[in-house]
């Protein structure tokens, strides 16, 4: 099953805010204190707050199809778009996420694949991204791809301070 992508716009507003809650809350609500999950969904995933990132030049979303079906999406930071590192060098996953109804088929390999790819066209030397300290699948899965551990950043959920392991992959 070979994946497309398509560069996400203004225009796919609606289908961002809807895709980016459904599956943070698949992947997160259970682990997280009912009120501070329910503010950080509020703010994380508004239309205004998506709207915004849209409009930023240096932040990048794309869609991920399968067929005619979207299974997933994935959000890129560059410059001062990045939540931490702020190297020119450098390009952050802030988010990549697929489906429930689509975990297991091997997406996520496919979008990492497309993401060094816009990397490297975009002249970048390394990707990084945080990884939840509690989430040994995704941190299994990115360490299985070349990510290495490189630090660490707090990551607020609400009110609640977590930790995110910094991984990084030279590309």
């Amino acid at each position: 099953m070979q994946l497309s992508f398509q560069p996400c716009g203004l225009s796919n507003l609606d289908v961002l805010v809807a895709i980016s809650r459904e599956t943070f809350v698949t992947a997160f609500e259970k682990d997280n204190d009912p009120d501070d999950f329910q503010h950080y969904m509020e703010t994380a995933f508004s239309h205004k707050k998506l709207q915004a990132e849209l409009e930023d030049k240096n932040t990048h979303f794309h869609l991920a199809y399968e067929g005619e079906d979207l299974v997933g999406y994935f959000k890129l930071n560059a410059g001062m778009a990045q939540t931490d590192v702020h190297d020119e060098k450098a390009l952050e996953i802030e988010r990549i996420y697929v489906l429930a109804t689509h975990q297991g088929k091997k997406i996520g390999a496919q979008m990492l694949q497309k993401i060094m790819e816009l990397g490297r066209h975009m002249g970048k030397e390394y990707i990084w991204l945080g990884v939840w300290e509690h989430n040994p699948k995704a941190i299994r899965f990115y360490q299985s791809h070349g990510f290495q551990k490189f630090g660490e950043h707090p990551y607020y959920i609400g009110k609640d301070k977590q930790t995110d392991w910094l991984l990084r992959l030279n590309i």
